[in-house]
């Protein structure tokens, strides 16, 4: 099922009605051929009753307005120097991507404008140097903001700031962003550019928590790309404030924002800030879940035939794996007191989740909750998954006199020929 399709999108929206998502767009996206499909995820978020404030970039803008007018300009994406001419080509570059932005949400028959919500201060002098018209954020204008939200107004915000003296000055637009997700209590902070996501040493990171992610910027900045240590940077600031989740997306991929808000697996760069993944006891509520999760390994010979009315009858022994409250993996740990062995069963992974150490974790569970139990080994039944157990998991191969009498007879009648797999449990 793609994630953009009606039944994956509507297990989500309990989750984001009502909840304010900021979409930072960087200048470059702006200008790229997929934009107006982004206008058209934009309006599907909107259409689901989830609140949108974009914030733009003008980086790219203001490189080619400068070429056209044969400036030099100072800085383009507002952390350096600006000097009077690059603040008056980020102005008029600032007021043609928000024109942009404005016409492509009108004709997606959403309403929005543009504000003047960000007042700034001078950067000041930093290591002796004047930093002159670039600034940083004092106070964003929360009542304005929630006023437009209220009334159904998409507010826009250009990467510009004012003060009460009629001054302007030019600031890094995810910098804006962070700011305007923490003062509005943002659920999700969507970084869009022209990269995938981010990148350490060459090894793409899909998800990572925030303590994880202000490690690697300390001991490892020098391995992110130019192009995206920014945007780790300021995810991390955005996560250390509060905001739940930092997306880093790629802008160019058609439907990529759906796909990263509707699906577990996403296209980019999760940065998390709160609990984002683990294990809990399966619940009733659970069972459709589970049977759905381990319908392709049944019907691929994998795992053994479990009705939902076999799975209800033990729930009690089912745990399952959690991704931002959804279920991506399951496992059963089932005992036999008088034998003092628990059988690890019904191990299953969604695919887009696999190679992630899911099944490992689960595992470790099992064993966990064997130990508990008061069991002295724990087995296993395998006809693919064999090797995992062997090589991962530290499981010798046994025979069928090593199971309880009574898992026995089931072996035996089911001609399935499973490898026996079996573990010491230590206390």
């Amino acid at each position: 099922m793609k994630p953009t399709d009606l039944r994956g999108i509507l297990h989500y929206i309990p989750q984001f009605r009502d909840k304010v998502f900021i979409i930072a767009i960087d200048g470059a996206v702006v200008a790229d051929d997929n934009f107006h499909n982004l206008l058209l995820d934009i309006a599907v978020l909107r259409s689901l009753s989830i609140q949108i404030v974009i914030v733009h970039g003008t980086g790219q803008q203001i490189e080619k307005l400068a070429e056209q007018f044969g400036k030099t300009v100072s800085n383009a994406d507002g952390t350096g120097i600006t000097d009077a001419p690059t603040l008056e080509l980020a102005m008029i570059g600032a007021n043609r991507v928000a024109h942009e932005i404005l016409q492509g949400l009108s004709a997606n028959n959403l309403r929005a404008a543009q504000t003047n919500a960000i007042e700034a201060v001078p950067l000041g002098i930093l290591k002796g140097i004047d930093q002159q018209h670039t600034g940083k954020v004092h106070q964003v204008d929360t009542e304005m903001l929630r006023h437009l939200l209220d009334k159904g107004i998409i507010p826009v915000i250009p990467p510009l700031g004012f003060d009460g003296n009629g001054h302007t000055y030019r600031l890094n637009s995810d910098a804006v962003a962070v700011e305007v997700a923490r003062a509005l209590g943002a659920v999700k902070l969507m970084l869009i550019t022209t990269t995938n996501g981010l990148e350490v040493d060459g090894k793409f990171i899909s998800q990572i928590a925030v303590p994880e992610l202000e490690n690697l910027l300390k001991t490892a900045e020098d391995k992110f790309p130019t192009a995206t240590l920014s945007k780790a940077q300021h995810a991390l600031r955005a996560g250390q404030a509060g905001v739940p989740r930092v997306h880093i997306i790629n802008g160019q991929v058609d439907e990529g924002l759906l796909a990263e808000v509707f699906s577990n697996e996403g296209i980019g760069t999760l940065i998390y800030a709160n609990e984002y993944q683990g294990i809990r006891p399966a619940m009733r509520k659970d069972i459709r879940h589970i049977s759905a999760l381990i319908k392709p390994a049944i019907d691929g010979d994998q795992l053994l035939k479990r009705s939902r009315s076999v799975i209800e009858k033990h729930i009690a022994e089912y745990f399952v794996f959690e991704i931002d409250d959804n279920i991506v993996g399951c496992i059963a740990v089932t005992p036999y007191p008088a034998d003092k062995k628990a059988e690890l069963a019904c191990l299953q992974i969604n695919p887009a989740h696999e190679h992630r150490g899911i099944g490992t974790k689960l595992a470790v569970r099992a064993e966990a909750v064997a130990k508990e139990l008061g069991m002295d080994t724990i087995f296993c039944l395998s006809t693919q998954a064999f090797t995992f157990f062997q090589h991962k998991l530290g499981y010798r191969e046994g025979v069928v006199e090593d199971l309880p009498a009574s898992r026995r007879e089931k072996y035996e009648q089911s001609g399935r020929n499973s490898k026996i797999l079996l573990k010491t449990l230590t206390p």
